[in-house]
């Protein structure tokens, strides 16, 4: 694997997709005395170092990446000799847990769960290009929680951060959410973010670390020792393993050892869960938020620092001016930078970086016709499914129910999809 950063390839946005985007769809010329509209590339542009689509590759893997302020979730798929950056939009996207099978997203008021129906592919290119195919099935409405980052446990129950409450959550059938841990410093749920809860590793299935950005138990206490109020919280037991961190963010239990990004410093860091002794193994240009690890390999997220944001006296606003909003790819090893992508447009804000093993080329299904006449069955009721060939209906006729539509057919999970 190529350790030495490329020299920046060209824009990648996803030109289908990118039209998508707020600032694109309006194809109206503007008046005489409007600004010129901004292009896709402006909006949804990026550049990424030559080997960023080889290292993808080679790990077999896509990643996706969440950004709640453009209201984007992000494909990075390699497509020849370029990152093909794939935009789908939501209402506020955050915390997600992936893996070929499953998709869970959480947003603005809900948890949005999809499933990969591969068999769907050959509806969607011909001859198919995507190995993945992730269809929405459910969504689970929490109200608005500020919901963080997520998991699946070892039975494959859903654990999420919900941030304003400053509570660790499951679902159930009726509730909005399940309240299962909080800090002990905090003495009550209320929706008032005492201590900015945000990140969730699990460790051998169990929701086991937690990170915060202070140790209040206020309306929004956290907010007066940014600089260096943050904490990891052991759940099972209770304790604290380390204070005194800038903004800690997406604690990781990988290759054995606790990982965590501290965030206001721009470091990627190990933590000795017994002494609370914390190594930097890397450092990156920006405020980094996101990360998921792949072999050799950590995919961190970076994000600028607007004026506007609560999240600016910290160490990294006095010592970094060149902060960038994107991707970057760190080997664990050595802590130097490989590859990265960067966005150039209006994706300023990163939240969730997820990296999905075994898949390259992915397509994410939410919305529109493909939705709505693609069928998921259980194999024993596939059997039973009898599929009419397409045939000329008379105009006045009314229409025949199951004419018109494809074959179904199986697939890896035990349902099958037409």
């Amino acid at each position: 694997m190529n350790e030495t950063p490329e020299k920046e390839a060209s824009e990648s946005a996803d030109p289908p997709e990118a039209a998508a985007a707020p600032a694109a769809e309006d194809s109206t010329a503007p008046a005489a005395d409007q600004p010129a509209q901004q292009t896709v590339e402006q909006v949804l542009g990026s550049v990424h170092t030559s080997n960023f689509p080889d290292i993808l590759r080679e790990l077999n893997a896509c990643v996706l990446v969440s950004t709640y302020q453009a209201g984007k979730l992000v494909i990075l798929r390699p497509d020849g000799n370029s990152i093909n950056t794939h935009f789908r939009t939501f209402n506020r996207p955050m915390g997600m847990a992936a893996d070929r099978q499953r998709l869970m997203l959480g947003a603005m008021m809900e948890i949005a769960e999809f499933r990969n129906m591969p068999d769907v592919a050959k509806r969607l290119h011909d001859p198919p290009v995507h190995d993945a195919v992730y269809m929405a099935r459910r969504g689970h409405i929490t109200g608005h929680i500020d919901i963080h980052e997520m998991a699946w446990d070892g039975d494959g129950a859903i654990w999420f951060i919900n941030t304003l409450f400053s509570c660790l959550c499951t679902l159930d059938t009726k509730s909005s959410f399940v309240p299962r841990w909080r800090p002990k410093f905090v003495s009550h749920y209320a929706p008032e973010d005492r201590c900015h809860l945000n990140g969730l590793a699990m460790r051998n299935g169990i929701a086991r670390y937690v990170t915060a950005l202070g140790e209040t138990n206020t309306h929004e206490g956290w907010r007066a020792n940014k600089r260096n109020g943050g904490l990891i919280i052991d759940v099972t037991t209770n304790r604290v393993i380390t204070r005194g961190l800038s903004m800690p963010h997406s604690p990781r239990w990988y290759d054995n050892k606790l990982w965590v990004l501290e965030s206001g410093r721009g470091a990627l860091c190990t933590v000795d869960v017994k002494t609370g002794e914390r190594t930097d193994v890397a450092r990156v240009p920006g405020f980094c938020r996101g990360l998921d690890f792949v072999g050799p390999v950590a995919f961190i997220g970076l994000s600028q620092l607007r004026g506007t944001t609560p999240f600016t006296d910290i160490p990294i606003t006095d010592d970094n001016s060149d902060r960038l909003s994107g991707v970057w790819v760190v080997h664990i090893g050595t802590g130097k930078t490989i590859a990265f992508l960067k966005f150039t447009g209006g994706v300023q804000e990163i939240f969730a970086v997820q990296a999905v093993p075994g898949v390259l080329f992915p397509e994410i299904v939410h919305e529109g016709e493909l939705l709505a006449t693609a069928y998921a069955l259980p194999d024993k009721a596939l059997r039973e499914v009898a599929v009419a060939a397409p045939r000329e209906v008379q105009t006045d006729a009314p229409p025949t129910p199951g004419v018109g539509y494809a074959g179904p057919a199986a697939v890896d999970d035990g349902t099958a999809s037409a």
